[in-house]
């Protein structure tokens, strides 16, 4: 099926395709008359290949740090939509699941989708009490074909990283296991229950955001039943100034909403694109959607506020050391080249206010950075620029004069102030005396082990050829001289030796002896002065 669609976009993603050797492999190809490039044939492979793969082609459309931006706009195109689950089997899997059909669970039961997806279908329906719920029934036979699925993607990386360089580089092996994570999360009805649970903790107090609240008693592994939250779309303009909605109060809602997910809270909706934002009659915020989430941690916020204080200061070397602590790196960095590349971009805002900035470009050119430098992001970072992406498109559409970097300014601005305050100091120093103390507590046995290593396996060292060059050309420098006065040695202890054992024998061949003496002397010194001004000229010519 790959070869059907051509195997050029594996060189091509990543601007491998710029490699003359990989030229070939990624020329465009006829398709029914149809000339199409690398991206789309990457697309249409995806899609043909199910499900499951359609899932990784929209993750890998956020990884602006691994893909060039045809790429990735070309698989923003994928979508999960699904031919429907029929109603037969809609209540074959939810009698199975509640014990009961669900005519006689809820009052009422909407045999017509609200929407089918490739993992499950949502389907409208209204409990006993009257509340309206939305009821989402995991496909029968999904979890055996995504395994399947997961276990060739697998494979199918570990092989790459193991025959192509640069699928090493890339990870592959890494964002398969991430992905197979995060899918096989997904799966899980109840870990999405669990999620919005969370989050409805988090925001209890905010009452402009709206969780839908979890209806467990009709809640399993394959059946998640939700209160169903009715709004409007986002990003329809129209609706929005029908109902009255202050556009510019929704976005900073919203902007409110994802910095305390990040800065505060720590657990971040992984998903955020518009459809999962529901705009009620009241300008409430509805957030749906909880399958995917990532976590930030404590250390992962201070790295991200030394990021920021970095672009603030202009600092293109402390910029560098920020990115490589929030990267993975493939390989040796040439830190020089990336700080003059970083210096380049600093020079495109220096001077400007953080609010006058438009955030995507920027993004875009710093990872275009990381992707020049073979910086791999972390997947919470990659998620998070993707929401300050998502954010500032939906911003400047409700409200043309809206500036994402002003409107983070505030949040920047109290998270730096928090990184320095007395208590921030005071946990980073009495975790720093913790790490001190057990690597003091465990140095000792490290120390040991590292003896045992050397004394059973040996040091090997590693030494480019480029390197060997000047001292191999310094061995035999010395070892000509050493050959030379070996010879010199032998001859004149061969002379001592014939003089002392028989004087007569001396005084018949002394003339010869010392002619032949001063010849082979003459010889040698001509030798070793000829070696030692070629050897000077070879130096000179490096």
């Amino acid at each position: 099926m790959l070869t059907r669609h051509g195997l050029g976009f594996l060189a091509g993603v990543g601007g491998l395709d710029r490699w003359a050797g990989l030229r070939h492999m990624v020329a465009r190809v006829e398709h029914g008359g149809e000339r199409i490039g690398n991206p789309e044939r990457l697309r249409r492979a995806l899609e043909e290949l199910g499900p499951t793969f359609i899932k990784l082609g929209q993750v890998m459309s956020t990884r602006s740090d691994l893909l060039g931006p045809e790429y990735v706009a070309e698989l923003s195109k994928l979508q999960t939509e699904a031919p429907p689950i029929s109603v037969d089997t809609v209540r074959t899997v939810i009698t199975e699941e509640l014990g009961t059909p669900p005519e006689e669970f809820f009052s009422s039961f909407d045999p017509s989708p609200l929407a089918s997806a490739s993992i499950g279908q949502a389907h409208a329906a209204t409990m006993l009490n009257a509340t309206p719920v939305v009821v989402k029934v995991r496909r029968p036979g999904v979890i055996a074909e995504a395994n399947l699925d997961l276990e060739v993607l697998q494979n199918l990386a570990a092989q790459a990283s193991r025959h192509w360089e640069v699928a090493a580089d890339y990870n592959l092996t890494g964002i398969a296991a991430e992905f197979t994570r995060t899918m096989r999360e997904e799966l899980d009805y109840l870990h999405e229950a669990r999620n919005a649970e969370r989050f409805a903790r988090n925001f209890a107090g905010d009452p402009s955001i709206h969780i839908p609240r979890i209806i467990w008693g009709a809640t399993t592994s394959r059946v998640i039943t939700l209160e169903r939250i009715i709004g409007l779309n986002v990003g329809d303009l129209d609706a929005l100034d029908r109902e009255g909605i202050d556009r510019r109060q929704l976005i900073e809602r919203a902007v409110a909403a994802i910095a305390q997910m990040v800065f505060v809270d720590g657990f971040v909706h992984a998903d955020p694109h518009p459809g999962n934002l529901l705009v009620e009659p009241d300008g409430r915020i509805g957030l749906i959607d909880f399958g995917m989430v990532c976590v930030i941690d404590e250390q992962l916020r201070e790295q991200i506020t030394d990021l920021f204080l970095a672009l603030t200061r202009n600092d293109p070397d402390r910029i560098g050391a920020a990115l490589i602590k929030l990267s993975v790196a493939r390989g040796s960095i040439d830190r020089e080249k990336l700080r003059g590349d970083l210096a380049q971009y600093i020079a495109m805002y220096r001077g400007r206010a953080i609010g006058e900035l438009e955030m995507g470009p920027l993004i875009g050119r710093l990872l275009a950075i990381l992707r020049d430098h073979r910086l791999q992001l972390r997947p919470e970072m990659v998620i998070l620029l993707k929401m300050l992406l998502m954010v500032e498109g939906m911003g400047l559409r409700l409200d043309p004069e809206f500036s994402l970097g002003q409107a983070l300014a505030p949040h920047a601005a109290r998270l730096t102030a928090e990184r320095f305050s007395v208590m921030a100091i005071a946990r980073r120093l009495a975790r720093a005396g913790v790490d001190v103390a057990e690597l003091g507590w465990g140095l000792p046995e490290r120390i040991r082990k590292l003896f045992d290593l050397i004394d059973t396996n040996g040091i090997e060292v590693h030494l480019r050829a480029a390197e060997l060059d000047p001292l191999v050309t310094r061995v035999e420098r010395i070892g000509n001289r050493v050959v030379a006065g070996v010879i010199a040695a032998a001859f004149i202890r061969g002379i001592g030796e014939l003089t002392a054992g028989d004087r007569s024998r001396w005084r018949i061949w002394n003339g010869r002896l010392m002619g032949a003496g001063l010849s082979a002397a003459s010889v040698l010194s001509a030798y070793l002065a000829w070696t030692s001004r070629l050897n000077s000229r070879r130096d000179r010519g490096r």
